[in-house]
């Protein structure tokens, strides 16, 4: 059973937590010439993500590092007195609070760049809270973080924590909020974000242990890194629109197909006219439904958006022959969906007796079609690019035969 995407998606940070909490006991039996590892390799780590994150233009990403660096910058003044002072304890709860809750505010908002006005509102975020942390020091203001400290239930399982509870609360509260736009977006940035929530939380619980607030500190620079190439190339190789791999990826895949293979081309019908009558917004509706049944298509085939309203199928290792009875059930299944109108109103222009399959149906919803055409690989077809022209020459057939069709 091929487990869901989602999980697959989890299944990254959770390593890099796990092999963080393996790893950071090791860290105090490294050699000499090593040792600066354990001062400086988180500093390391921040310097290269950040600088990687300002080529990608990953806006978000900088201030989340910028946000972990200031955590990291206060290690040393946690560590000296290990929570005994006043001001320990208080740089300690404001790591607590400050930092899942920024990360998580970042996860909910949208990407806007590092070098504009709503970089300077972040940066003076962080300036806030830095100067709000350092008032509560310099005014010696020991109620408030008594209070800050104080339960707010009393449970033996959660004092067993160096965390306060409203620390957790605010750790709890960031690594949910950053998951809920995970589930929304379903983008690398976002689940990182979430991770790194709970790398600070790991950290901080651990902090009297030696090397384990740094080593988790870097795990969640880590994390943010990898979300950062993931998501670019999430960009160059997948299509935004639906979501499929795009025709750079495709081209790629050609590369280094065998000796069998069949590619398909499918195209669907009437589409211009239907983007005419109904809008572009009902025309992006109808791309991602054929493309989610697409990508459901069996028998080893791998979707592609070719461009437009055309799309690739890919069967390595399959003949034509063998391919072709998927590629008719996919045909059907779409000519079968009624994709239900997601606004009221009635079309932007009727023309009566151009409707035809794929025109309005009123309550009952929209129908379209797809036209299919299909090569394999062999004497007549010997590159891929042979094969594509062949399936693009088959498809054109499909349309002439009247459409809603495969070809061959």
């Amino acid at each position: 059973m091929i487990a869901p995407r989602w999980l697959l998606q989890l299944a990254l940070p959770a390593a890099v937590l796990a092999a963080t909490g393996l790893a950071a006991p090791a860290l105090s039996q490294l050699p000499p010439s090593l040792a600066g590892l354990k001062d400086y390799g988180a500093w390391g780590m921040l310097a290269i993500s950040a600088l990687i994150a300002l080529a990608f233009r990953r806006g978000r990403i900088v201030f989340a590092l910028a946000t972990l660096a200031l955590a990291y910058l206060c290690y040393p003044l946690i560590a000296h007195d290990t929570l005994a002072s006043l001001r320990a304890r208080t740089v300690f709860i404001a790591i607590a609070l400050f930092v899942p809750l920024n990360l998580a505010a970042l996860a909910l908002t949208p990407e806007r760049g590092t070098f504009n006005r709503y970089g300077l509102a972040r940066l003076g975020m962080l300036a806030l809270e830095a100067a709000a942390t350092w008032w509560v020091v310099y005014t010696s203001d020991t109620e408030l973080v008594a209070y800050a400290f104080a339960p707010l239930y009393d449970t033996q399982i959660l004092a067993r924590s160096a965390l306060p509870q409203l620390g957790l609360a605010a750790l709890a509260l960031g690594a949910a909020a950053a998951l809920g736009a995970w589930a929304v977006r379903r983008t690398p940035l976002e689940l990182a974000l979430a991770a790194t929530v709970v790398a600070v939380g790991i950290a901080l619980h651990g902090v009297a242990v030696a090397n384990v607030y740094a080593a988790f500190v870097a795990a969640g620079t880590l994390l943010l890194l990898i979300a950062v190439l993931q998501d670019s190339f999430r960009m160059a190789f997948r299509d935004e629109l639906t979501g499929l791999p795009s025709r750079r990826e495709l081209n790629e895949r050609m590369m280094s197909l065998g000796r069998h293979y069949t590619i398909a081309m499918a195209d669907v019908d009437h589409f211009k006219q239907f983007n005419d009558t109904y809008g572009h917004d009902l025309g992006d509706q109808v791309l991602k439904m054929v493309a989610g049944k697409l990508a459901e298509v069996g028998g080893g085939g791998k979707a592609y958006r070719y461009g437009g309203e055309e799309f690739t199928l890919l069967f390595p290792g399959r003949r034509l022959e063998r391919a072709l009875p998927y590629l008719e059930a996919v045909r059907e299944e779409i000519a079968r969906y009624k994709l239900a109108l997601r606004a009221p109103g009635r079309p932007v222009q009727v023309q009566r007796q151009q409707r035809s399959r794929g025109s309005y149906k009123g309550a009952q919803g929209i129908s379209v079609t797809i036209s299919i055409g299909a090569a394999e690989r062999g004497d007549r077809y010997a590159t891929p690019a042979d094969v594509m022209v062949a399936a693009d020459k088959a498809l054109y057939r499909a349309k002439e035969k009247g459409r809603n069709r495969v070809s061959r």
